[in-house]
């Protein structure tokens, strides 16, 4: 099933008024967080609290994750088996560098719930350097594998790269991590935009995640949403000319022909092939009433 992945928003799990204000956020999905936002003596609470709110549903048809703490950390056993009980749409691992990391949560999750899928942040330099052989554990289904996040900010401090707008030293590593997605079918998301308040720096940001190949973007704050919703949206103009694409392959005339001629220019079958997945997710989109 295509799903429209545009903004994932990071809520902090140990914020009981932040966790019920999700369920109303027009965000596509949801990130209740275990790690970063929340404090070492809050884990517990904020475990307990995510239980209760995912046991409760009422998030619609927005995706919700949950994002345990890392592997190296005293606190992952207890989030992972919270979270193969109270069975979200996924659990995001952070700091995943090894084939043996993605293992190791495959075994914690054992006999969950087939359909809770693992997500794992990108966010070292190893991590960066073998990208392709963590993509390719995804054709072990005992992995759940279903995509990255992208953690400029993790890659920034463990490299020493520093963060600058337009992130032109980070391109050649993103775009690493993207060709390793996509070879191996999977889906990549970028991560945050941490200046809060710079609407047009985040807007920038985002149209550079969109054309660099990014499925969507994770958000820290809710006030960068809609922008982002509107951003990583198929323009309508993009849509129709997918329809016609669609159309005018379907015709039988066309059926065997592998490019054609359309309103003066040649289109090939590799056109329809994204055609489709652009109105996939232009109907995933509607279907959410965004």
């Amino acid at each position: 099933m295509t799903r429209p992945r545009r903004s994932l928003l990071f809520m902090p799990g140990s914020n009981a008024r932040a966790l019920e204000k999700a369920r109303t956020l027009p965000a596509d999905g949801i990130i209740l967080d275990l790690e970063d936002s929340v404090a070492p003596d809050a884990k517990a609470a904020a475990r307990d609290q995510i239980a209760q709110a995912v046991a409760a549903r009422g998030f619609g048809k927005r995706e919700v994750l949950i994002r345990i703490n890392a592997l190296d950390s005293p606190w992952w056993v207890d989030d992972i088996a919270m979270a193969g009980k109270a069975q979200p749409d996924g659990i995001l691992v952070p700091k995943i560098s090894t084939v043996g990391d993605l293992d190791a949560v495959a075994g914690r999750l054992g006999t969950a719930d087939a359909s809770i899928r693992v997500w794992a942040m990108i966010e070292t330099a190893r991590a960066v350097l073998d990208a392709d052989r963590l993509a390719a554990a995804s054709q072990d289904p005992k992995t759940r594998l279903a995509g990255f996040v992208f953690g400029p900010n993790d890659i920034a401090r463990e490299t020493r790269i520093r963060m600058k707008p337009g992130r032109a030293a980070m391109i050649p590593m993103i775009t690493h991590c993207i060709l390793a997605t996509r070879a191996h079918g999977l889906e990549i998301l970028d991560g945050p935009y941490g200046d809060i308040g710079n609407i047009d720096g985040f807007a920038e940001e985002c149209a550079q995640g969109r054309d660099l190949g990014f499925d969507g973007k994770t958000l820290i704050h809710p006030s960068h949403i809609d922008a982002c919703n509107a951003i990583f949206t198929p323009p309508e103009a993009e849509v129709a000319e997918a329809r016609k694409i669609i159309a005018a392959f379907e015709k039988p005339e066309n059926a065997s022909r592998g490019a054609i001629q359309l309103d003066g220019r040649m289109v090939e079958r590799l056109h329809a092939e994204m055609a489709r997945r652009t109105i996939a997710i232009a109907d995933a989109i509607a279907a959410m009433g965004k």
